[in-house]
């Protein structure tokens, strides 16, 4: 397995992570994801680790909590073999209260307890805030996170789904006043969505905030299932929840998948690992999380590392799945003589 630092922090992480929104489909919506029980979910483990792959990645609002269980329950005896990453700021199904939600100091600090309960354990090597809660000012929720990294409840701070101007508020606001910065921005990103490269690619590659990815694989769509004139199947998120996730234009998804394929043929590989390996040259990308509801489909996510794709390779993937960008980057563009370090980064394409 390969390790990379996560941002500008001294922590590695591997390039590979799992994630358990397939674990307790504890609602409709998780169980188009997967019910994976205690007994799957250390086997499952038992693989990972085997691997490398030693970070694993949760949320309160799997499952209203019930996937952070199964995990703690599943990795007794052996945290210290691995890497904790969750995230909480969501309201849960059962939300009550109005500060049951939200990156308030009221909300965090309960949450934390609660969230530690239920993985068994006294620490939290990685907490994101799942969204930004534009209710509540930055400053707060910083030196709520400074408390819980002070009082060892907490390891590293990371954010999920920021916009670009929220995320440079928030690290602006940790250097001004000596708080923990964030190291990790758990974003979407795939061959099916690049937004993540307009802005937020160039933030983190600034300001050395490592992207963890989720959902690689375009929320099912990337699989190899989803083809032409081949409707997506029933028990799969593709099919069950079919009106969630990104948005996605269906032509462009073909072409996207006809690329995979050829590229496929060439390698030897399957299209789920190509278009991880794709992920995987990113620039800014410390780790991808994959999620698996059985061994078969872990060990198939597993092979997309070990080898590369060859720059002729990502080139027509990145064709396939190219998109006009949208404003300012369209204008940005027009000034090349502005965008050399961007450049000599990829991060301009």
């Amino acid at each position: 397995m390969e390790y990379r630092r996560l941002g500008k922090s001294g922590l590695r992480v591997p390039a590979l992570s799992f994630g358990t929104a397939t674990f307790g489909g504890g609602n409709d919506f998780f169980k188009a994801w997967g019910a994976t029980d205690v007994a799957g979910a250390s086997r499952l483990i038992d693989i990972c680790l085997e691997h490398g792959v030693s970070m694993f990645d949760s949320a309160d609002v799997y499952s209203d909590g019930l996937a952070e269980q199964i995990l703690g329950d599943a990795i007794k005896g052996r945290q210290h073999r691995l890497l904790i990453s969750t995230k909480i700021t969501f309201p849960k199904a059962k939300t009550e209260g109005p500060n049951d939600y939200g990156s308030s100091r009221q909300h965090l600090v309960k949450t934390i307890d609660q969230t530690l309960k239920r993985l068994g354990t006294d620490h939290i090597d990685l907490l994101q805030l799942h969204g930004q809660d534009n209710n509540t000012p930055v400053e707060e929720t910083l030196a709520t996170l400074d408390q819980l990294v002070r009082a060892g409840k907490v390891n590293y701070i990371g954010c999920s789904n920021f916009s670009g101007w929220h995320l440079m508020k928030s690290l602006a606001a940790s250097d001004r006043y000596g708080f923990p910065r964030y190291v990790a921005h758990q974003a979407y990103y795939s061959l099916l969505n690049r937004d993540y490269e307009w802005d937020l690619m160039p933030l983190g590659e600034d300001q050395g905030v490592g992207g963890v990815i989720w959902s690689p694989l375009g929320w099912g769509k990337l699989t190899g299932k989803v083809r032409r004139g081949q409707p997506s199947q029933p028990g799969t998120r593709a099919h069950d929840i079919a009106g969630t996730g990104p948005h996605f234009e269906e032509g462009r998804l073909y072409r996207i998948v006809d690329a995979l394929d050829v590229i496929a043929g060439e390698t030897g590989k399957t299209v789920p690992q190509v278009a991880l390996n794709w992920l995987l040259c990113r620039p800014t990308v410390a780790s991808v999380i994959i999620g698996a509801r059985n061994e078969a489909q872990l060990i198939d996510n597993l092979g997309a590392i070990g080898w590369q794709l060859t720059s002729e390779q990502i080139a027509r993937l990145d064709e396939a799945s190219d998109v006009p960008p949208v404003y300012p980057v369209w204008h940005q563009r027009g000034f090349p003589m502005l965008n050399e370090r961007l450049e000599s980064a990829k991060l301009v394409r």
